[in-house]
């Protein structure tokens, strides 16, 4: 049977460890590939690796690699029939979907429907919690500064401000009161600005320490949509995931159940395709409905490493009209992995991060470990970006397993 978009040719709009992630899934399905570098990224790693290069501007993201009609024009320009955005940038942006498809290209990911309805953390919610799925109380998005300040006493301290079009930690606040909501909502709106191309914000209600959970979740183009399992993601810092595991641990078989179904549902009421992660907050046997991360996650590799799916592999052939080839039933989970993120960061200044050259990098080639990585020695730590260096999985028989080789590992 013919496929419905035949992809030749796909435009890598991202950088680091991502980008030559999909390379290498292009290249094992015999896909050509070319990559957008910004100034600062052009000698990095994975534009050294491209098969193709295009610069697509200046070091600000807003100039590079969120500059979504110069990333249209450079994949027309390279003959390319397909825009794979990776994670962060402009993966969850709807109108750079819709434009994608209009100017004739294949978008990988979800409709720009779906990520309308799901990738909005403001309308995920408001959605969800009509198919049954329990959500936190919380505000809409589009509000100004006083609505949500008023929104906040009724909903009741504490808080947590966060970016409508985000994720990944930024533009996040827990907040206290209202007068420290009136000072935090101008930064959280920049630094959603800064990341994502919007400034909107929205509320939760802030609840104290449960547990972060997710489902990752794939859709084909045949209303057919399965769950690859849990993943814990409890271990942050400022919000940003630091440690995953697959599967999450210590859920009652019950409880384990009811969030898979949740997220297929998700999926399902607005007939999603790709690659996507629903995400909830646990505590005790009950859990709500945190997002939907209408993308690829950074954290993939876990749930790869415990299915054996290569999922990037899966988002291009979706992408093209292929079926999703396994019913629920076959999907299955052997052992534990756990992934930890390798930053770039100064312990000795509250873990900021520590930009500058890499003089020395060693890496672990033991057969139970895998590391993404997008940088090599000599490469530049750019401090125009995410300081992330690479993920390292390592992955045991059981979760006792896995944790006593990452400690020798690490």
């Amino acid at each position: 049977m013919a496929l419905r978009n035949k992809i030749n040719k796909v435009l890598i709009a991202n950088r680091g460890e991502i980008a030559l992630r999909i390379k290498r899934a292009c290249r094992k399905l015999g896909i050509r590939s070319a990559a957008i570098v910004s100034e600062a990224d052009k000698n990095s790693l994975f534009a050294r690796e491209a098969e193709e290069l295009y610069v697509i501007g200046p070091a600000p993201a807003r100039e590079s690699y969120l500059a979504a009609d110069k990333i249209i024009a450079a994949a027309k320009e390279l003959g390319c029939d397909a825009i794979h955005p990776g994670y962060g940038f402009l993966s969850e942006n709807a109108e750079f979907a819709r434009k994608v498809i209009d100017n004739g290209l294949v978008f990988v990911g979800p409709s720009p429907e779906s990520i309308e309805a799901l990738g909005s953390k403001t309308k995920a919610r408001a959605h969800v919690k009509r198919f049954g799925v329990p959500v936190t109380p919380g505000s809409e998005g589009g509000l100004s500064d006083q609505r949500l300040v008023e929104l906040a006493a009724q909903i009741g301290f504490p808080v947590i401000v966060k970016a409508v079009a985000g994720g990944g930690g930024r533009g996040m606040r827990i907040v206290n009161s209202a007068g420290e909501l009136t000072q935090i909502l101008p930064r959280a709106r920049a630094e959603a600005l800064k990341n994502f191309a919007s400034d909107d914000v929205y509320l939760e209600k802030f609840i104290e320490q449960p547990r972060h959970v997710e489902v990752q979740i794939l859709g084909d183009a045949f209303g057919h949509v399965i769950h690859l399992g849990t993943r814990d993601c409890s271990t942050q810092r400022r919000h940003q995931k630091l440690v995953e595991e697959a599967p999450a641990p210590n859920l009652s078989s019950d409880l384990r159940e009811r969030i898979h179904m949740a997220a297929v549902n998700a999926a399902k009421s607005v007939s999603y395709q790709n690659a996507g992660t629903a995400e909830f907050l646990v505590k005790g046997e009950e859990f709500y409905f945190l997002e939907m991360n209408t993308r690829i996650q950074v954290e993939h590799p876990a749930t790869e490493m415990v299915t054996g799916v290569d999922l990037v592999e899966l988002q291009l052939k979706v992408a093209q009209g292929e079926r999703i080839p396994w019913s629920q039933d076959q999907i299955t989970f052997d052992g534990h992995a756990i992934e930890f993120r390798i930053y770039a960061e100064d312990p000795a200044n509250n873990f900021a991060p520590s930009p500058g050259r890499i003089t020395r990098l060693k890496r672990n080639d033991a057969p139970y470990v895998r590391e993404d990585i997008g940088f090599s020695e000599g490469d530049e730590i750019s401090l125009h970006y995410d300081a992330m260096i690479s993920k390292l999985i390592v992955k045991g028989e059981n979760r006792s397993d896995a944790i006593a080789k990452s400690i020798a590992i690490l």
